[in-house]
């Protein structure tokens, strides 16, 4: 698979030596919340030695627990199976199954198998339906006897510890599965739903019902998340101003990288209050899709949408996250479909205009006059991403064998908080371990490319390519300060009055394409830094490459189709 060449192997932990237990089964099989009721404890993630897939680990006195990705599309199966291969320690493997769908996913399943030993778990026990409790008895003795390994059935939201050490027991009892006809194995009876379960179901299955509803999350995280930052940072600035101010007298390079326009405190607060609150809000709002298998309905939905551009379901969610801030949503991507995360990654990057730059881009339009290209603007976005995203992504992403492995039809339930809880959690140790380093980075890096004239140079150096794009030379600013920082591109165009431009823009094409070309060229510096952290520096690299090419492709369009089109009208 394109997106997951091998890369380096992360340090090991004193962890490793313990005998590894891999499990694996589809996404929302309760993988992650049976280990974490095994061991007691939180997940680390890091990842998988050998490949770029990421893994949830739960150690524990016993064992060393795995939770790998868990399958969303065909084509994951055979990244999975690579994933497992490279794990030379794991002589076992758990299969999480969903007692109703237990034998079509062990189906897809099995081919991922070599010799390993095996144990199976099936959970969601409360949606069967058992006459008496022998009979239940008998099924589980079939299965344990077809296949050759021991078979423990749970419930998946109230484990108790009997079962937990069940699963304990069959994982050290774990054998070979016998080779075996699926037929032969005899299926768990599903409860019956009542008629308006159905058509809720059935209504949520529909591919527009289901991209709104996915576009909810994403919508109230991103509000609710810059009207608190709104609502704030004048407060949070005008804490951090005299700080900031300090450090603006010490010497440089220090004052650059801490003071500065683009230093660490100065740009603290939109770390503070734009990206963490989107994140928080975001990840507890899809626990709640994800417990109440609602996020299994609504991707089902609008997966057949998406392929043709290389997205899965579960991706479109990310790629709006990515409104609010792309750091998190690339992040955030470790949950999506194995294979189509590389393509999520790109669509974020480029055509999710964080809430640094779309503010920016609005104000921009204001200024200049021309309010009304807010709508231009976004739907010459959607498109070209789209566009973008069907020339880049691999011809298997859109194979026949990328549908979904979810089924169609899947109960819905309350949600389980505590398992809400544990992804708020994790997500906010990811944070301070992850992503406020990022930062850190950047912004020092960031300030001594101010500092050293670096900015400066660039412009000076790009300013004779804008006319390529029909552009002044002034405009060069934006285009480099966009891409360090969204909001660049504002910095770059308009007086300090807020009001006017200060780049010679005269029609309303030029204005356009200014700001598309300032805004996709590239993605912020933190952007890059994440992508290479979460995906590798080489996929980093060429992403970026191949953005900028397109990017500058679309807005070369935008300039001189714009120009002529507005010639012939006038």
């Amino acid at each position: 698979m394109k997106y997951f060449d091998k890369a380096k192997t992360l340090p090991k932990s004193s962890s490793d030596k313990l005998p590894v237990v891999v499990a694996a089964g589809l996404e929302s099989v309760g993988k992650s919340s049976l280990l974490s009721a095994l061991t007691g404890r939180a997940a680390e993630s890091a990842a998988l030695t050998g490949t770029t897939l990421y893994c949830e680990h739960y150690p524990d006195a016993s064992w060393e627990w795995v939770d790998t990705p868990g399958l969303v599309t065909g084509s994951d199966a055979s990244v999975l199976k690579e994933a497992l291969s490279s794990i030379e320690s794991a002589e076992t493997v758990l299969l999480v199954l969903r007692a109703h769908r237990a034998v079509e996913e062990l189906t897809t399943l099995l081919p991922i198998l070599d010799s390993q030993k095996v144990a199976v778990a099936l959970t969601f026990r409360d949606q069967l339906a058992f006459e008496d409790d022998k009979e239940k008895q008998k099924v589980i003795a079939s299965w344990n006897d077809k296949l050759g390994v021991p078979v423990t059935l749970l419930d998946g939201r109230s484990l108790d510890a009997t079962e937990l050490a069940d699963v304990r027991t069959s994982v050290m009892q774990a054998k070979p599965i016998n080779p075996i006809s699926m037929d032969e194995l005899p299926a768990f009876e599903e409860k019956q739903r009542r008629p308006g379960e159905q058509t809720l179901e059935r209504v949520l299955g529909f591919a527009p019902v289901g991209i709104l509803l996915l576009f909810v999350p994403a919508w109230i995280s991103v509000t609710q998340a810059n009207a608190l930052a709104d609502h704030l940072y004048d407060s949070i600035e005008s804490l951090l101003g005299p700080l900031v101010s300090w450090f603006n007298t010490l010497p440089e390079p220090l004052a650059a990288t801490m003071g500065g326009d683009y230093g660490v405190f100065a740009m603290f607060p939109f770390l503070l209050l734009y990206a963490l609150p989107t994140i928080l809000i975001f990840t507890g709002l899809i626990a709640i899709y994800k417990s109440t298998g609602l996020v299994d309905r609504l991707s089902y939905g609008v997966h057949r949408w998406l392929k043709p551009f290389g997205l899965g379901g579960r991706d479109l969610v990310r790629v709006v996250m990515g409104f609010g801030c792309n750091v998190p949503a690339v992040v955030a991507t470790r949950s999506c479909s194995g294979c189509s995360r590389g393509a999520c990654v790109s669509a974020i990057c480029f055509g999710s205009a964080c809430s640094y730059q779309l503010p920016a881009t609005l104000a921009v339009f204001a200024a200049a006059g021309f309010a009304w290209l807010a709508a231009w603007y976004l739907a010459i976005l959607a498109i070209t991403s789209l566009v973008y995203l069907r020339l880049t992504t691999p011809t298997e992403l859109r194979h026949a064998r990328n549908e979904m492995l979810l089924p169609e039809l899947g109960h819905l339930q309350l949600p389980d908080w505590q398992a809400v809880a544990r992804d708020i959690i994790q997500t906010i140790r990811e944070f301070l371990v992850i992503a406020l380093p990022i930062f850190v980075g950047i912004c020092i890096v960031a300030g001594l490319l101010q500092w050293s004239g670096a900015l400066n140079s660039l412009t000076r150096l790009l300013a004779p390519v804008m006319a390529i794009f029909n552009l002044p030379a002034e405009s060069a600013l934006a285009v480099v300060l966009g891409s360090v920082r969204k909001d660049g591109l504002a910095i770059g165009l308009l007086n300090g009055d807020m009001e006017s431009l200060k780049v010679p823009l005269d029609t309303s094409v030029h204005v356009l394409t200014a700001v598309y070309l300032a805004g996709v060229l590239l993605p912020c510096l933190v952007t890059v830094w994440t992508v290479a952290r979460e995906m590798g520096t080489q996929f980093a690299m060429k992403m970026v490459g191949r953005q900028a090419g397109f990017a500058a492709a679309f807005a070369v369009c935008i300039a001189w189709i714009g120009t002529l089109i507005l010639s012939i009208v006038n």
